[in-house]
């Protein structure tokens, strides 16, 4: 399953029904917003990955409570919600905070509700993670190269489709900044990252303009 499926097929609408029901959220809403945090926590985690203490630790967390079956089983969902606090907390490490203030700015979730539907979608990427570990047969000393591979099919893939308000926010997300810094939401999160923030309000914006044709309008 590549990234694209994951969001737009079963198991992504079946997430977003879910946080939509929780939370009030419109699915629209939720699907945007793992089109924008799965890349991003993906990304992350790439970054990281190049430590190898840090490839080792997510390696173990992988196998150990990330074997992907949460992407067939989303009734889970519920009960991982405080471990999905907690890997975000690891990944995003000082940055969570305004991370989720990009993420409610571009998005329109609010700020006190973007924090709980992250952590539970947090546990869905790490389990997609998970999977595609598992089928690649990729140990500490290959996950970057895994990470940096789903985000370039995703990114390539979005550009080769039909396009389609979805595709076109995943087209932004993934080709933004990756020459500059290697994170592909460098220019779109500017801020978060530390990179320019003239750079990164007009990207954001362009994003801005992509969700709100998602929601049919803002």
């Amino acid at each position: 399953m590549n990234l694209i499926d994951l969001l737009t097929g079963n198991t992504g609408n079946q997430v977003a029904e879910q946080a939509e029901n929780k939370f009030g959220i419109s699915k629209n809403q939720i699907i945007a917003l793992l089109a924008v945090a799965t890349p991003l926590v993906i990304s992350y985690l790439k970054n990281k990955s190049q430590d190898a203490n840090e490839a080792e630790a997510l390696n173990n967390a992988l196998d150990k409570d990330h074997d992907g079956s949460i992407l067939d089983d989303t009734s889970q969902l519920d009960n991982r919600q405080d471990e999905g606090g907690s890997i975000l907390s690891h990944i995003f490490g000082n940055q969570k905070n305004t991370v989720e203030n990009q993420l409610s700015q571009n998005t329109g979730i609010s700020i006190d509700k973007i924090g709980p539907i992250l952590a539970m979608l947090a546990p869905v990427i790490m389990g997609y993670i998970g999977k595609e570990k598992q089928q690649n047969n990729v140990g500490a000393g290959g996950l970057g190269d895994l990470l940096g591979g789903i985000l370039g099919g995703a990114q390539s893939q979005a550009q080769q489709q039909q396009s389609s308000p979805l595709n076109d926010i995943l087209g932004s997300v993934l080709g933004g900044g990756q020459s500059q810094s290697g994170n592909p939401l460098n220019d779109i999160l500017g801020s978060v990252l530390g990179s320019n923030g003239q750079q990164q309000k007009q990207q954001s914006g362009g994003l801005g303009d992509l969700l709100g044709g998602l929601f049919g309008g803002k």
